[in-house]
């Protein structure tokens, strides 16, 4: 159940990232609530995976697992490009979550 949560939570960040640029920085109404609902609802599923969950672990995941499926969004949806560099800056990331999280089962 926490990893639920946590893949939950990181859905909400990831929506509500995505969904900033809409925002016209927040001078729209409908973009920006759904932006505010989607931190909120994230903050509150990844404090209740933090039960159970390592912070060095959820943390790691949650912000990693975002970062890289927002750029693919970014990329995918919003025409930005992304170069070699910035791929293996996802690389690294997410590398580094992999290595964290293999960290905390010692």
């Amino acid at each position: 159940m926490p990893y639920l949560l946590l893949a939950l939570a990181i859905a909400g960040e990831v929506c509500a990232t995505s969904l900033l640029k809409l925002t016209d920085g927040f001078s729209r109404l409908w973009p920006s609530l759904a932006v505010a609902v989607g931190y909120v609802l994230s903050f509150t599923l990844l404090g209740r995976a933090l039960r159970h969950i390592p912070v060095s672990v959820a943390y790691a995941v949650w912000s990693g697992a975002g970062t890289a499926a927002v750029a693919a969004i970014g990329a995918g949806f919003f025409g930005e490009s992304l170069g070699r560099l910035q791929w293996c800056g996802i690389a690294l990331v997410i590398a580094g979550v992999v290595l964290l999280n293999l960290r905390s089962t010692r």
